[in-house]
């Protein structure tokens, strides 16, 4: 059986192929678009992932959707109609997301639709390995849903209770994303790097914003807030709350909002943890498994296992918007089966890659200088070591594309972290961004490459610097 997930028309859109529950391919269109979080059908990705299945449109069984646009569009309408929306009440259509479908794709067969936070929950669940798990799934908003807490069993996911719009621990983090000048979907992880430059001396007015409840309920205050039906995400009191004025896109960075961003990730801690907390008292399981664009916060992660009660934890990697294709996909396969899908997810390079004599052909096509290493692999490297420690740096593409927002070693900046000066050179000069930027550090392993991604015990989390 061929099962297409898909994710589209919000942000990230993403799409996977999932052949008899395993999964074969998965890609984002923005890496072939080439624009950052491209929000359309994904049409390149999906024509990708029917190559790397040897497969045709005839060979699809089920296409899978991340989300209920009818439910979605129940939300939008309560929301009230935002400025700029196109006239007719076109985008209010709920039947739209499947005729793009069937037009865009050519798919005449059966579509199935999941809830948004569903999908999430079943993208982490069906592909960590663990028979049974919590399930804890946090992001701006799905169709109600911000947050759900529930449990994995076999093939089945069961969801007991969520946090509803417009409370949300994801568009807090965006708020306060914004109040700080950075693009809300895109800059929440610059605040979470700009947070340990930063002492909690906000802590007070941050817990004004949000306040947690019984349960796995909290609430947001909304007079600090504008994303219901306001053109941008706080209201004039947010700025009256912390005695500044919001940051300027390309102003720059002080103290204050350093300290802003650390208070607010120190408050999103502490919810997390105890809900985490809560999540554990009602199912009894030790393994956790999270999603959801929050879940991509990996220093709230660190800390839930650190201190939290359960004993593993798996954060599915693609777990922004993105990664919904694969939990659509594995839920479409448990419904038209009764057959768990997924199974441990050994990996995510799971793009598109390219033969050397591919690459060296388009180099030869371009007239381009390049030293060919074909056979060579002990002079390559040695050929690449030399270079960093010359203090160059090195764009590394190799083998297939990586799943999700993060760099894994398939298309990275490699530089030697020992010059002081690195980062702040691959900031201004390679990557023309802030200067507190972080960049991951890699470090060698004796396992395969097949292994990289494993469940995080508690003994071996990493710590954080602060």
């Amino acid at each position: 059986m061929n099962v297409v997930g898909l994710s589209a028309f919000s942000h990230e859109s993403a799409c996977c192929l999932l052949r008899d529950g395993r999964l074969v391919a998965a890609a984002e269109e923005e890496r072939f678009s080439r624009v950052k979080h491209d929000p359309r059908l994904p049409v390149s990705a999906f024509r990708w992932c029917l190559r790397r299945g040897g497969i045709g449109i005839m060979d699809v069984d089920c296409v899978a959707f991340y989300e209920s646009p009818a439910k979605k569009r129940e939300r939008q309408i309560w929301a009230g109609i935002p400025a700029g929306a196109l006239p007719g009440f076109a985008f209010l259509d709920p039947g739209a997301p499947e005729r793009a479908i069937r037009e865009g794709l050519g798919f005449e067969g059966p579509i199935l639709f999941f809830e948004h936070h569903l999908s999430h929950a079943g993208s982490a669940f069906f592909f960590s390995g663990f028979h049974d798990a919590a399930l804890l799934t946090v992001d701006g908003v799905g169709e109600w849903a911000t947050t759900t807490y529930g449990k994995g069993d076999g093939s089945g996911i069961e969801l007991f209770e969520e946090v509803r719009f417009p409370h949300s621990l994801g568009l807090l983090y965006s708020t306060l994303t914004a109040y700080l000048g950075f693009e809300v979907n895109d800059g929440e992880y610059k605040v979470m790097g700009l947070a340990p430059y930063g002492e909690p001396r906000y802590l007070e007015e941050m817990r004004r914003l949000v306040s947690s409840g019984p349960e796995g309920q909290y609430r947001l205050s909304l007079d600090y807030f504008d994303f219901i039906r306001g053109s941008r995400m706080y209201s004039d009191a947010l700025p009256r709350l912390f005695g500044q004025p919001p940051r300027q896109r390309e102003a720059e960075i002080t103290q204050f909002h350093r300290d802003v961003a650390r208070s607010l990730q120190v408050v999103l801690e502490e919810i997390l943890l105890e809900k985490a907390r809560n999540l554990h008292q009602r199912t009894g399981l030790p393994d956790l498994c999270m999603a959801g664009g929050v879940a991509l916060n990996v220093v709230a992660n660190g800390r839930i296992l650190r201190e939290g009660p359960f004993e593993r934890l798996f954060v599915q990697p693609a777990a922004g918007d993105s990664g919904g294709c694969l939990g659509a996909a594995a839920l479409a396969h448990a419904q038209l089966t009764g057959e768990r899908p997924g199974g441990p997810l050994p990996h995510v390079y799971l793009g598109p890659d390219w033969r050397t004599d591919e690459i060296a052909e388009l180099l030869a096509a371009t007239g381009l200088a390049a030293q060919d290493f074909r056979g060579r692999e002990a002079e390559l490297l040695e050929a690449v070591v030399d270079r960093l420690a010359a203090g160059k740096v090195v764009g590394w593409f190799h083998g297939a594309l990586e799943m999700g927002p993060r760099a894994l070693g398939a298309r990275s900046l490699l530089a030697d972290p020992r010059d002081p000066g690195m980062r702040d050179r691959l900031n201004r000069l390679v990557k023309k961004r802030e200067a507190f930027r972080p960049f991951a550090p890699s470090v060698s392993k004796t396992t395969p490459r097949s292994t990289s991604i494993s469940i995080i015990p508690r003994r071996s989390c990493w710590r954080p610097a602060r």
